[in-house]
Order: structure tokens, then C-alpha cells, then sequence
């Protein structure tokens, strides 16, 4: 009896495991400023962005399904950016369609992060 309990224990284990929704882990800002790592030289001085660069924004995009995870990858650049002395708004707005990626907000200082919806 005792062996049988086990088995159909087991196989609800299973069963939940199988039937339960992946957890998706929320983006994190040490990985927001790990993609965008390769876009300092640009954010400063222009030019044309590094492969590299337009891979970070296109992986970060991609990364941000949520509404919080979008608002949390919006925070993570606000962060970054005043820590990174000589980075220049224009660039950095310039950035997601320079590397043909859309976001549809503004890249800013004065971006509410929290009004972020979608």
C-alpha cells in the first residue's frame, strides 16, 4: 500500500511539473548594462554603433516581454547612463533605430519609466 502511494505521488509530481507555466525570470540590470556594454563608445561619441552594439539592443528588447520587465529594462538605463560620465541623449535616443529596433518610447533622462505599458 505504502509503495503505491509513492508511485501515484510520483506521477502528480510529474504531472504538475509537466502541466505548471515555465517561470520566466525578470531581466536584470547587470544583464541590461552587460548587452549594452559594446554601445558606451557610441553613446559618447556617435558614430556609427558596433555590431556588437546593435546585438546588445536587439538581445535587451527581446529579453523585456513584460510590461515590468520593460519597465524595469527603462530603470536600468536611467541608472546606467548617470553613472557613465559623457554619455549624450542624442545618441542614446538615436540608438534603437540607428540599430533598427523598435521601442516604442522615448530613450530619456525624462522618460517616465513607470508609464511604460504594453
Amino acid at each position: 500500500m505504502m509503495g503505491r502511494l509513492i508511485v501515484v505521488a510520483a506521477c502528480m509530481a510529474v504531472v504538475l511539473l509537466v502541466a505548471a507555466p515555465p517561470m520566466a525570470e525578470a531581466i536584470t540590470c547587470g544583464q541590461v548594462e552587460s548587452n549594452l556594454a559594446p554601445c558606451i563608445n557610441y553613446l559618447k561619441n556617435g558614430g556609427a554603433p558596433p555590431p556588437a552594439c546593435c546585438n546588445g539592443v536587439r538581445n535587451t528588447v527581446n529579453s523585456a516581454r513584460t510590461t515590468p520587465d520593460r519597465q524595469a529594462v527603462c530603470n536600468c538605463l536611467k541608472v546606467a547612463a548617470s553613472r557613465v560620465p559623457g554619455v549624450k541623449s542624442q545618441f542614446a535616443e538615436a540608438l534603437p533605430p540607428t540599430c533598427r529596433v523598435f521601442i516604442p518610447y522615448k530613450i530619456s533622462m525624462s522618460t517616465n519609466c513607470a508609464s511604460i505599458r504594453f
